[in-house]
């Protein structure tokens, strides 16, 4: 048997779908220049997607057909070389429809492999948020602002070609560099797409990441039920209704917490999110009606508090708030748990203002995706300059 190659690349439903099509497209069209044959295609669970929900593509090539034969044979690899992840904040863990739990982003890669992930964040920032291997890999950065586009549009801001251009350096066994500007060359594409190819190749820096860095916590997880477990009839389990809070200052009883699923839990789909000044909340009850994932609690004193494990982060409740600033949608990188607002600012009012001020002011901005027309082609010059300066 010859060597067979698996590249993963982890992207964002529906908003980055185009982009991850492309580049498993670009991986194949490249080995074959190099008489590699090979094959890409989506993970079919993620199908069809919501936005945001984490997804998959993958690309498989081989030094010949057999080879190839045998990986297709397969549902989908098992390891991979590569992992590309295109936006940062799924560094944290991926969740697609609750097959799993929540995944490490870097768990297919072979030991030694690589993650490639585009961001503006230092290694070390992303190191803290992946989980922690049993075996050492490599991380590569390829500088950037997470590229959204939507199902039938693409955001031309070469992040395609750079993400290639950092596979040829990382895995040159795979196609070389020269190989890769002639594909794009020889696709139609712009000239200046392979000198962004080049000069990502050029520029591009890895880490090698050890078994002890990384997040120490155990991903979140659940078991499906065998089939000789399953109850009689078509039913399921309902969920509870619900319960009063609990003031962690004064243990006053009130106000209402809904239960939520079990095992379905939605933050790996979240980009960004929300952050609730209580002091000017004037409880006028929008945020809590029109959030879609009903992911608002009602808390004694009758203000609303975010459930972090339960919110998506869509930006509706920032939307629907009549008060300036009181709901500020904020960027996930910022943050390393789902802990309670509501309770850390009962808890210490001052301290939360500062926290608050500080989540708000010290992140970089980000968009919630394609939202009117004409949106993308205003974000490619600022996509392209970040490029040019990394």
């Amino acid at each position: 048997m010859g060597r067979l190659f698996a590249v993963e690349i982890v992207y964002r439903g529906i908003f980055q779908k185009t982009l991850a099509k492309h580049i498993s497209r670009a991986i194949v069209l490249a080995a074959h220049r190099e008489g590699k044959p090979g094959i890409s295609f989506g993970r079919y669970g993620d199908s069809p997607e919501r936005n945001g929900i984490p997804a998959k593509a993958f690309a498989i090539v081989a030094t010949d057909d057999i080879t190839l034969e045998e990986g297709m044979a397969k549902y989908e690899p098992k390891e991979v070389d590569v992992s590309i992840n295109l936006d940062d904040t799924m560094c944290k863990g991926v969740e697609s429809w609750a097959w799993y739990g929540l995944q490490p982003i870097n768990k297919l890669v072979k030991p030694n492999g690589t993650l490639i992930v585009t961001s503006r964040e230092e290694p070390e920032k992303l190191i803290d948020m992946c989980h922690r291997k049993e075996t050492p890999y490599k991380l590569a950065i390829v500088k950037g602002i997470p590229s959204f586009s939507g199902l039938w549009v693409f955001k031309d801001d070469h992040t395609d070609v750079r993400v290639l251009g950092a596979i040829a350096r990382v895995l040159p066994e795979l196609f070389s560099i020269e190989s890769l500007k002639q594909m794009i060359l020889d696709d139609g594409e712009n000239p200046l797409k392979a000198t962004s190819a080049q000069r990502s190749y050029d520029r591009l820096q890895t880490v090698t990441v050890k078994p002890n860095q990384g997040n120490p916590e155990k991903p979140y997880e659940f078991e499906l039920l065998k089939w000789t477990e399953m109850r009689d009839g078509i039913s399921i389990p309902s969920i509870a209704q619900g319960h009063t809070m609990t003031d962690p200052v004064t243990g006053k009883t009130g106000g209402f917490q809904p239960e939520r699923n079990a095992t379905f839990k939605k933050f790996s789909t979240r980009t960004m999110r929300p952050v609730v000044n209580f002091d000017t909340c004037i409880k006028c009850t929008l945020c809590w009606l029109q959030c879609p994932d009903s992911c608002f609690d009602v808390t004694p004193e009758g203000l609303y508090d975010a459930n972090m494990a339960s919110c998506c982060g869509c930006g509706v409740c920032e939307a629907v708030c009549p008060v300036p600033n009181c709901v500020t949608m904020v960027n996930e990188i910022g943050f390393s748990d789902n802990d309670s607002q509501w309770e850390m600012w009962r808890k210490d009012k001052e301290g939360y203002g500062t926290w608050l001020k500080d989540k708000i002011e010290s992140h970089p901005v980000r968009s919630h995706g394609f939202r009117y027309r004409g949106q993308y082609e205003e974000q490619v010059p600022e996509a392209l300059a970040a490029a040019e300066g990394d």
